[in-house]
């Protein structure tokens, strides 16, 4: 019964502090880290001795897995330069950089232990800084780089960190490193594709959208157990699956399936997150009596541990600019491209039809919808500079340091170093991040622009359909007024809330099922041509999305209930 009460009581205070944060205009991991360090030190308070392995192989795959299947991979694809920069080399070089300075900060640990507290305090954690920026209107663009910076980069620290722990016990290469993050790389990703492509099709043959939502729940364990005991990397094994499921899930699963997932896995999010930033803060109280039990100086860790922010601060900075230069490269490429892609459609267009001009139209298109990308979402010296000032790190960093070895000298305070780090860099960057945003003057997404390309993506979409109705009216398979009935239903203006369904015509059951039945055909078109437009990259990510869920609830409404529901 206490543990209940523990829960419920931890429930109700997760979303009191998020929903009087948001009141507030705060990120909500921000307010729960403060106040979680404040309840720590309440006398009573009881703290929940939390093992770090329970985070990061119990909390972190759902998490992973639940940002990755809602991004969008075509998004992920096309800024897959500078979400890997972010996410692999610049963790790579802080690693070495902060391990450098712990080594000369702290002659008694080894250098292979100062690597492994650098790899800890490496990668950032995207939800403070996407939280800011959606309540402030950042780009869509550049909430993608954050977002798959966050996916990433844990993948890449947690290998790291298994590195430099297997360093102290036995001497490891450089070469070596680099041959054992291939593999983790390579044997990951195929251990989640595998899982991706097997979980959808399993979901796609349950006929019960209950039964898909429980399997879902173990989908990112399926992925992160094989991974870690082939001791490849469990959390990008869990991205990519998340990837191929959400690539794979319009096309596969059902309405109901995609509209179940879309809020469980939200709800799921936000009561870990929230759960484990609260932790954050909770475990301050313990950190600090750990350390003054070992004789060592909570002072001398604060230094330290402000020392190491200052430096990770500094080298995203410097690294930033290095990084917006490529991104620079790549739009005078694709400003190059554009005659080129002239060219060859004109080409194109005098060749005789077949198969292979099908396919290279395909491409054709798919190719010159990203050079469009690139051309009209450009990134700045502006967002560069909120990319820079986004380098937050969370609770995994505290998780992760705990996972050093019991006989690594200094552990209690090597582990506080890395919570002044991740506290440090959390409240001063993520509490100062509006301010940077507002002064970079960063564009937001056109509303016009979007408004104009979801118009004509339902413009096709229904020039689709209409084909459905043009054939049912030529073979006088349907009644006219059943055609017309589903005709007048389809004219719905982009933007407004669907009824799908509404004034059925009410004359007999056999009319009824006849309008059902060529309402769910149109609507399977119009799946086909937005399927074909997400996979072409020809129209925003926001479009595709709102018109799926346009979709997806014209189809629930017009499917009966599973029997015996």
């Amino acid at each position: 019964m206490a543990n209940a009460l523990v829960a419920v009581v931890g429930v109700v205070s997760l979303v009191t502090v998020a929903a009087s944060a948001e009141r507030l205009g705060l990120a909500a991991p921000l307010a729960l880290v403060v106040v979680g360090g404040a309840l720590g030190f309440v006398p009573g308070v009881p703290v929940p001795d939390v093992p770090p392995e329970l985070i990061l192989a119990g909390v972190l795959p759902p998490l992973m897995y639940s940002a990755a299947v809602n991004m969008p991979g075509t998004d992920f694809r096309r800024n897959r330069k500078v979400i890997f920069g972010l996410a692999v080399l610049l963790v790579v070089v802080t690693t070495l950089l902060v391990g450098w300075l712990l080594n000369r900060l702290i002659p008694e640990i080894p250098l292979p232990v100062a690597f492994a507290v650098g790899a800890v305090v490496s990668p950032t954690d995207a939800v403070a800084a996407t939280s800011v920026g959606r309540r402030l209107g950042l780009p869509s663009r550049l909430l993608t780089i954050l977002e798959g910076e966050g996916l990433v980069n844990d993948a890449t620290s947690l290998v790291l960190l298994r590195s430099a722990v297997a360093a102290v016990a036995t001497s490891v290469s450089i070469g070596g490193v680099a041959a054992e993050f291939l593999y983790s790389v390579v044997v990951a990703s195929l251990v989640g594709w595998v899982v991706g492509h097997l979980g959808v099709v399993v979901r796609a043959r349950l006929a019960d959208p209950v039964m898909g939502t429980a399997l879902s729940f173990v989908v990112p364990y399926a992925a992160f157990i094989p991974a870690e005991e082939l001791e490849a990397s469990g959390i990008l094994a869990v991205v990519v699956t998340g990837l191929v499921t959400g690539g794979h899930g319009p096309r596969l699963l059902s309405a109901a399936d995609r509209l179940s997932d879309l809020t469980n896995w939200r709800t799921i999010a936000f009561l870990l997150e929230s759960a484990v930033f609260l932790f954050m803060g909770l475990s301050l109280h313990g950190l600090v009596d750990e350390v003054g039990r070992h004789h060592l100086s909570v002072g001398h860790s604060l230094l330290l541990g402000l020392a190491a922010s200052g430096l990770v601060v500094l080298v995203r900075i410097v690294f930033l600019p290095f990084l917006m230069a490529t991104v620079r490269r790549e739009e005078q490429r694709a400003q190059r491209a554009v005659p080129r892609l002239d060219v060859i459609r004109t080409r194109l267009d005098e060749r005789p039809d077949d198969r292979r001009k099908v396919r290279f139209e395909r491409r054709l298109t798919r190719v010159s919808a990203d050079v469009r990308f690139v051309l009209e979402d450009t990134l700045g010296w502006r967002a560069g500079a909120v990319l820079a000032w986004s380098g937050m790190r969370g609770a995994i960093t505290v998780a992760a340091a705990q996972t050093l070895p019991e006989d690594t000298p200094l552990r209690p305070e090597l582990i506080l170093v890395a919570f002044v780090v991740a506290a440090t860099t959390l409240l001063l960057q993520g509490l100062s991040l509006p301010s940077v945003i507002k002064a970079a003057k960063v564009p937001p997404d056109d509303p016009d622009a979007l408004r104009e390309d979801l118009v004509s993506l339902i413009g096709e979409m229904s020039a689709r359909g209409a084909e459905v109705l043009e054939r049912a009216e030529r073979d006088g398979s349907v009644p006219p007024k059943v055609i017309a009935k589903v005709r007048e239903d389809e004219r719905i203006p982009a933007g407004s809330k669907a009824r799908p369904g509404a004034d059925v015509p009410p004359d007999f059951d056999a009319v009824r099922e006849q309008y059902r039945r060529l309402r769910l055909r149109v609507i399977e078109a119009e799946r086909a041509a937005l399927l074909d437009a997400r996979r072409n990259g020809t129209h925003r990510t926001a479009s595709i999305s709102r018109a799926q869920v346009r979709l997806d609830a014209e189809e629930l409404a017009l499917t009966p209930p599973p029997s015996g529901n």
